[in-house]
């Protein structure tokens, strides 16, 4: 049986957004097997892509509090302790600039990527379960939510058959890009509203154009509700990843554009509406933003520039062909295209680019096959930074992105993640070319589905591998700093947490943030001129515990090293220092300490100091 919106896609695949015929008498009841079954398998694929997610994080879940990503458990760190502090929101005790990191100077948390919306929704899971259990379920999560909300827009505004859908929403979930992120990135991998924002977009269009030779007017309440609901889902956005929203209204943009120069008539047509439109929703969703974007360009601790050199961070050109070494039939090999474990972002291999360019020219010169087809192109070469790398030389061949360079905002996007935009471009074009295979009755039906599963096939991504973690402390984890650090109290972990070596900030994300520590790993505007810099100066008492954990050296300690040890304490605000058991050469450092502030207590498994 064929459904009235099925017909109606039919006519035309590509702007089928929203086409249903008119129910006619009796027709409802008539639909409801079909709408039972179609729910039914359309659960069916959310399952599968849970399924999916669990199986690629399932390392973490025998024991979160124990488990680490094995290639970049760093980040992890920081991601947790983002997570812990976020959290604090349920409990009223929750800022834009904190001093639970860094202190006594604080950390902005709009300038870093704490992901602030997921942090509250999930802090129940965090406040009772702990950061560990929340980041691994969103490691999944964000996979498969994004999966399911591409699913959905693909049946629901493209209405392409379930099959097509399917596929392509997976390479948009599960992508190389997508799972490399997947390292301990939440901020790049949470794109579930990314679809909502496209599908708004659409429908704000679709408000603003009457259609071809209508007298009728645009449909202003349903641009008015497009607009604030735009708003809505860009506001979100912002809190949940803003690098994500970035490349989203780059990617828009460059489609509008070359949809726009396909299509004159629609330009004519929906220009004045659209456009209104848009201006309402950019006027909205600055009401809301204002204050949080001003807090973190101009804000205290807030940074107006970006601090990652976009000549590192440039895709290499062979890794659009190569194979990614998390995918199934990857090889490690390849990972010298990049720079590291969490930036796969080409790795898309030789059959999926043949594949996707042949559905690109089989479909043919429709506006939306078109405005694909642009969109991935400019990204893909924006991709390659301001200077073309190929396998791993820099040739003198300037890239696209050297004219962006410099530009506020935009240097604070790495090149290769343009490279991100590829694979909903990227599924897209392969949802259009199968769905249309499907509906064709000739050796299409067969041929396409079948190579573009193949070339999927290729990029089916392997688990991500894991590693235990070292243990934290029992003075930690028992809750025995409360003896030694009020609630709110500056707590020193020595060594402290370092950019590098971030692992004591695991130790209030363990307590839900609920003392501060000083220094850590995050960014702040300690660069050259109050420029942006990962992390801030050492004061000369952690560096000189540094150096012992380091090398197990104890140091001559004398009046001057004391006094100073007074100083950094009241710096700090610190209530108490603490070394565990489980610190590199923790009896040097005792001993060292024992020198500067005088004999330790011992609580738990830790020696502390009140100073």
């Amino acid at each position: 049986m064929t459904s009235p919106a099925r017909t109606a896609s039919d006519a035309d695949p590509d702007l089928a957004v929203g086409l249903a015929e008119p129910a006619t008498p009796g027709s409802r009841p008539a639909r409801w097997p079909e709408l039972t079954v179609g729910n039914r398998a359309d659960l069916l694929v959310g399952v599968l892509f849970l399924l999916l997610a669990g199986w690629l994080t399932h390392g973490l879940w025998p024991d979160p509090t124990g488990r680490v990503l094995a290639l970049n458990p760093a980040d992890q760190t920081l991601y947790e302790w983002f997570l812990a502090v976020d959290s604090r929101a349920l409990l009223g005790d929750f800022g834009l600039l904190t001093e639970r990191l860094n202190a006594p100077d604080g950390v902005n948390l709009m300038t870093n990527t704490t992901v602030i919306a997921l942090g509250v929704l999930f802090s129940p899971v965090t406040l009772l379960f702990g950061a560990p259990v929340t980041f691994a379920l969103l490691a999944g999560v964000n996979l498969a939510g994004t999966a399911i909300a591409w699913y959905l827009l693909f049946t629901r505004t493209l209405r392409a058959r379930r099959l097509a859908a399917a596929l392509g929403a997976g390479l948009c979930g599960f992508g190389p890009g997508m799972v490399s992120q997947s390292n301990s990135h939440l901020h790049m991998t949470a794109q579930w509203l990314v679809p909502v924002i496209v599908w708004l977009v659409v429908r704000l269009l679709r408000a603003a154009d009457p259609g071809p030779g209508s007298l009728d007017a645009p449909d202003r309440r349903r641009i008015v509700t497009s607009a604030a609901g735009l708003a809505a889902a860009v506001s979100v956005q912002v809190f949940v990843g803003e690098e994500v929203l970035f490349l989203t209204a780059l990617t828009l943009l460059v489609m509008t554009v070359a949809y726009a120069l396909t299509d004159r008539a629609l330009l004519r047509r929906a220009l004045p509406g659209f456009a209104g439109g848009m201006t309402l929703a950019t006027g909205l969703a600055l009401v809301v933003l204002g204050y949080p974007l001003w807090f973190q360009f101009a804000g205290p601790q807030g940074v107006a520039d970006g601090m990652f050199s976009p000549h590192y961070f440039s895709a290499d050109l062979r890794s659009w062909w190569t194979i990614s070494p998390l995918s199934v039939v990857g090889s490690d090999s390849s990972a010298r295209l990049t720079t590291g474990p969490a930036e796969y972002n080409t790795f898309l291999g030789l059959p999926l680019l043949v594949v996707a360019v042949g559905c690109a020219l089989w479909l043919g010169r429709r506006p939306l096959v078109i405005a694909v087809t642009g969109a991935a192109l400019v990204m893909g070469a924006l991709s390659l930074g301001p200077q073309v790398v190929l396998d791993g030389a820099r040739s003198a061949v300037p890239g696209p992105y050297a004219l962006l360079a410099g530009l506020p905002v935009i240097d604070g996007a790495l090149p290769m993640r343009f490279a991100l935009a590829l694979l909903p471009l990227t599924g897209t074009l392969l949802v259009l070319a199968v769905d249309r295979a499907l509906r064709d009755t000739g050796r299409a039906r067969r041929l396409v589905p079948a190579a573009v599963g193949a070339a999927l096939l290729t990029v089916f991504p392997a688990p991500l591998p894991t590693a235990d973690r070292a243990p934290l402390p029992e003075f930690v984890t028992g809750g025995h700093w409360r003896e030694c650090v009020p609630t709110g109290g500056v707590l020193v972990p020595v060594p402290a947490a370092t950019p590098k070596e971030p692992w004591p900030m695991g130790w209030a994300a363990a307590a839900d943030a609920a003392f501060g520590i000083p220094e850590g790993f995050f960014i702040g505007p300690y660069g050259r001129g109050g420029s942006a810099a990962m992390g801030t100066f050492k004061q000369p008492t952690s560096a000189l515990l540094a150096d012992v954990a380091r090398r197990g050296d104890e140091p001559v300690i004398g009046e001057e090293q004391r006094r100073q040890a007074r100083q950094d304490a009241d710096f700090w605000g610190a209530s108490c220092v603490a070394v565990a058991d489980t610190a590199p050469h923790a009896e040097s450092l005792r001993r060292t300490l024992v020198q500067l502030y005088g004999p330790g207590t011992r609580i738990a498994d830790a020696w502390t100091w009140r100073v």
